[in-house]
């Protein structure tokens, strides 16, 4: 693995730069904060017109405001096996193997299985966040 840049050649990271960074993402909330009140209106007008969760479609000008209602199905899975078993429907109900890692990992940390055997079974993850605050001095 390599931490190349790719940027331009002569980059040099500044404090004015940081600066800019610090101000945009503050403007960057300080947008959205304002578009989330704004869309909280707009759906204010949109339940008054056409009612709570309805969709609907106003035109103003060159604009237009649109809502679509999405609609999604979730079954507590706890319940559903439970009600499943009561009715002897077992042919709905999925069985799934799924390594215990946290057993596992732990059984590792006391020597009771080899790690070197589950190398080619793990990978990590990495993932990377930048915060710039600008500071008291």
């Amino acid at each position: 693995m390599t931490n190349e840049v790719d940027v331009e050649e002569s980059f040099e990271l500044t404090e004015e730069l940081l600066k800019k960074y610090c101000d945009l993402n503050i403007q960057k909330k300080e947008l959205e904060k304002e578009m989330n009140q704004i869309k909280k209106q707009i759906h204010n007008y949109l339940d008054d017109t056409f009612g709570k969760e309805q969709k609907g479609e106003v035109k103003l000008g060159k604009y237009k405001a649109q809502r679509i209602i999405r609609s999604s199905v979730h079954y507590d899975e706890e319940k559903t096996v439970q009600k499943l078993e009561e009715l002897n429907l077992e042919d709905f109900i999925l069985l799934v193997k799924q390594p215990d890692t946290k057993k596992l990992e732990s059984a590792m940390k006391i020597d009771l299985v080899d790690e070197e055997e589950f190398v080619d079974c793990k990978t990590n993850k990495l993932s990377q966040a930048i915060t710039v605050k600008e500071l008291s001095l």
